[in-house]
């Protein structure tokens, strides 16, 4: 199996999607010649033209209502937000008009649309270019909400998302597009709402979203080297999420912290949480704990920054004392 980078697998996922179905293409900006400022899809213009991959005019909410439009009408856009921060920008087009159509079309219209854009802290881009907003969409009823992991999980999942009747934003980490991972060559999907345990433990369950995944490998790493066999989980999609893998898990290590680099007030962390306390309550040794970034805009001094997103050396100390019996809270 070959590695490549997860800017290459969304890439190679549009181009298989766009080949074949003539109905998908892609819009927003500088996603033609310039390829979008991450170059994530240099190469495209040049093989499906500009009636296939559509230069915008700066105006967010502008082309995104285009792709409503064209959603409601037969086609399957694939939408590029240049950063995920420009999310309220578009939330009447997506929240109002996307999401509930189908509600109240009665069924008889549906939104194949995607929602391609970014998370993420520690790029140093400030407080309006770094933030993780996925907990405000997957809030909203009739939206999928996807964050991959890595280059096998982007191809995977877009390619899935793209053939999906609903709504679905994928968000990627901006930070990871240069990361290498395996990935087949031959055709493959990533159902939505479905988790991978990507380390099997008894003692403790690390969940851990998008670039969060990493951090949760990592601190599983040292805590087996102290004798703590730590289960890590990628949940892979937010909405519909696999409550049965995560069930199965904390039911059996009877512990668990859910990491996400959302901010950690009303965020995905608390949904998580919540739903494993209420659901294995009885299997817990301890309440689910929970790890997310700081509730303060994103700083753009680097010192700062960088104390503001979970950490691996944060979750170890975390977890020791979780699987040791203290009674504690996340920070």
């Amino acid at each position: 199996m070959r590695e490549i980078t997860l800017s290459r697998a969304v890439n190679e996922a549009l181009a298989e999607e766009m080949r074949r179905d003539s109905t998908v293409f892609v819009i927003g900006e500088d996603v033609a010649e310039a390829g979008t400022p991450f170059k994530v899809l240099s190469g495209l213009v040049e093989e499906f033209g500009t009636d296939r991959v559509v230069d915008t005019p700066i105006s967010e909410p502008g082309f995104m209502g285009i792709a409503v439009g064209a959603a409601m009408t037969g086609l399957r856009p694939v939408v590029d937000l240049m950063f995920g921060d420009f999310l309220f920008l578009v939330m009447d087009q997506l929240c109002n008009q996307a999401a509930k159509t189908h509600y109240m079309s009665g069924g008889k219209l549906n939104v194949p649309l995607v929602l391609r854009t970014n998370l993420g802290a520690t790029r140093r881009s400030a407080a309006q270019h770094s933030q993780s907003l996925h907990a405000l969409v997957a809030h909203i009823p009739g939206l999928k909400v996807a964050l991959p992991s890595s280059a096998f999980e982007a191809k995977g999942l877009l390619k899935a998302a793209i053939r999906d009747d609903n709504p679905v934003v994928i968000f990627e980490d901006k930070l990871m597009y240069q990361e290498k991972a395996p990935v087949p060559e031959e055709e493959f999907l990533i159902p939505l709402g479905e988790a991978k345990v990507l380390r099997e433990g008894g003692d403790i369950t690390l969940i851990g979203t998008s670039s969060m995944r990493k951090v949760c490998e990592t601190a599983a790493d040292e805590l087996a080297a102290e004798g703590v066999r730590a289960e890590v989980i990628d949940p892979r999609s937010i909405v519909p999420l696999d409550e049965a893998t995560l069930l199965a898990s904390v039911k059996k290590t009877g512990r668990a912290i859910v990491v996400d680099e959302g901010h950690r007030n009303y965020g995905v962390t608390g949904e998580i949480a919540a739903r494993l306390n209420e659901k294995a309550f009885y299997h817990l040794d301890a309440p689910v704990l929970r790890m997310g970034a700081m509730d303060v805009p994103v700083p753009f001094s680097p010192a700062l920054e960088d104390l503001t997103v979970p950490t691996s050396e944060k979750l170890v100390e975390l977890a020791r004392k979780l699987a040791a019996g203290e009674m504690i809270h996340a920070a």
